[in-house]
């Protein structure tokens, strides 16, 4: 059985969710993918396993702090690859940034392969939006590729931590933010 709650954010309403042991899923309202790695029906359960040390996290976080992930019990699903990729993202530091190209070529020298592409597919069906901070990941160029949240959460997320924005740009536009 699965349990949800929510959580006011300055991004809007978060969806949490819980195995019954652990945190498994932390979506945007309007995500895309919202609950996707979640195989049974949501039960409305505000204590379940892992809320509190998650609102917690997140009140910290909000606050402008930065919080542990080991802080909060998390049990993310995915393929090998996607849990691999959401590790690699996790060691992005607070207020800095990573591209896809990067973390494939990490991936590349663990596992013997990956590409981009691949590590911009597991990214964007994080399952723990914000706590696994995809919003940290852009492309080579200096691109914002994209969001599962919306781009313009993504900016606000990286100006919260400290990110100077003034070289990303949105790539259809081609225009500066």
């Amino acid at each position: 059985m699965y349990y949800y709650s929510e959580y006011e954010s300055p991004v809007g309403v978060l969806t949490v969710a819980s195995d019954g042991a652990a945190v498994c899923g932390l979506w945007l309202e309007g995500q895309k993918y919202h609950g996707a790695t979640v195989s049974e029906a949501l039960v409305r359960d505000d204590s379940a396993a892992g809320f509190s040390e998650l609102r917690a996290w997140l009140d910290g976080y909000f606050a402008g702090n930065r919080p542990a992930i080991e802080d909060v019990p998390l049990a993310p699903r995915g393929s090998d690859f996607q849990q691999a990729v959401w590790r690699k993202l996790i060691d992005i530091p607070y207020g800095e940034l990573a591209t896809y190209g990067s973390i494939a070529q990490a991936l590349k020298e663990e596992r013997g392969k990956a590409s981009a592409l691949a590590v911009g597919g597991a990214v964007g069906h994080n399952p723990l939006s914000i706590i696994i901070p995809c919003h940290r990941v852009v492309g080579a160029d200096g691109s914002l590729t994209g969001y599962a949240g919306g781009l313009a959460r993504k900016m606000w997320l990286l100006e919260h931590e400290g990110v100077d924005t003034g070289g990303l740009y949105l790539p259809r536009r081609g225009t500066a933010l």
